[in-house]
């Protein structure tokens, strides 16, 4: 696991190739055995493929989406809000549940934050996907997900960079 850590990166930049539909299938899985509070899952996983789509919802936030344009899948995390206090937790626990089980599965990925931000002056980037997506308004929308055959390398971080000054040790 420490090594999958170490390996996993933000990747932006996809190659012009398909996730084979058993990779998918495999995503989905984990996505549903994500740990989530009190065993609510309050979390729905929207995957998408058509590149049209895709093409859409890389429009999502003034900036930081735009690399969803190139990616083969989009996974949109979502959540009923009343179903569970922890809803934002949950869904940041599952959307890194996928990064990891991407990375693992010789796929890169990239962590789109949506909940809170812009799409333009006067609408939402949650309402923009709601409304691309035609979702009900009791989805609240924590995130987006991009997956692709990784279209560049990444090193990991040397450990001596690691901001080992944010551990407070306590005996």
């Amino acid at each position: 696991m420490l090594e999958l850590l170490r390996k996993r990166r933000s990747i932006r930049a996809y190659e012009d190739r398909d996730i084979e539909p058993d990779i998918i299938e495999k995503l989905k899985e984990a996505a549903m055995r994500s740990p989530s509070s009190r065993g609510i899952n309050p979390w729905r996983f929207i995957f998408i493929t058509d590149r049209s789509k895709l093409e859409e919802l890389s429009r999502a936030k003034q900036s930081g989406s735009s690399f969803l344009l190139g990616a083969r899948l989009g996974v949109v995390v979502c959540a009923v809000e009343t179903e569970s206090d922890v809803w934002i937790e949950d869904c940041s626990i599952a959307s890194i549940i996928l990064q990891l089980t991407g990375q693992s599965l010789g796929l890169g990925s990239c962590w789109i934050q949506i909940r809170n931000k812009a799409h333009d002056g006067g609408q939402s980037a949650e309402d923009y996907i709601k409304e691309c997506l035609d979702l009900p308004q009791s989805f609240k929308v924590e995130s987006m997900v991009s997956f692709g055959y990784p279209g560049e390398e990444k090193r990991p971080v040397p450990a001596d960079q690691l901001e080992y000054d944010k551990i407070i040790a306590r005996q």
